[in-house]
């Protein structure tokens, strides 16, 4: 079975916009964005479904959502962080996590298809200042 693309990014062979790597997970922007800021939590080993990984990665995952879904929050003023764990787009474990104003802001239909990459950094940044603000800088990549 060959690497699945979240793999090829951990890994370096794919870019990624990173904004938080430690050993049990990463988290980097997702190219077809529902808002600005939307990021994927991703364990760094490959698990097709999110019910197969063992409790401690769960739970591992669940935190930084938490952390990221927080600083989500004050770098965008959003009312809510939005999260969901779908699993059809790649088959590796990945939770959704993104800034949220309103129910419509979870429809998938609406993803960003072509976003404009210098928004994707500025919006990278944000995350990793609010992260590094809310004390977590030894886990939040340079770029």
């Amino acid at each position: 079975m060959s690497a699945t693309i979240f793999t090829r990014i951990i890994n370096g062979e794919i870019p990624g916009r990173f904004v938080w790597r430690d050993e049990t997970c990463v988290a980097f922007l997702d190219v077809a964005p529902l808002q600005p800021g939307h990021v994927l939590v991703v364990p760094v080993d490959e698990v097709d479904r999110w019910t197969d990984a063992d409790p401690e990665t769960v739970a591992h995952v669940m935190g930084v959502a938490h952390t990221i879904g927080k600083a989500q929050v004050e770098a965008f003023g959003a009312a809510r962080a939005g999260l969901m764990v779908a699993g059809y787009e790649v088959p590796h474990l990945h939770v959704h996590v993104w800034p949220s104003n309103s129910l419509r802001d979870f429809d998938l239909d609406r993803k960003d298809q072509n976003p404009d990459q210098a928004d994707l950094d500025e919006a990278a940044e944000k995350i990793r200042a609010a992260l590094r603000d809310a004390g977590h800088g030894e886990r939040v990549p340079q770029t």
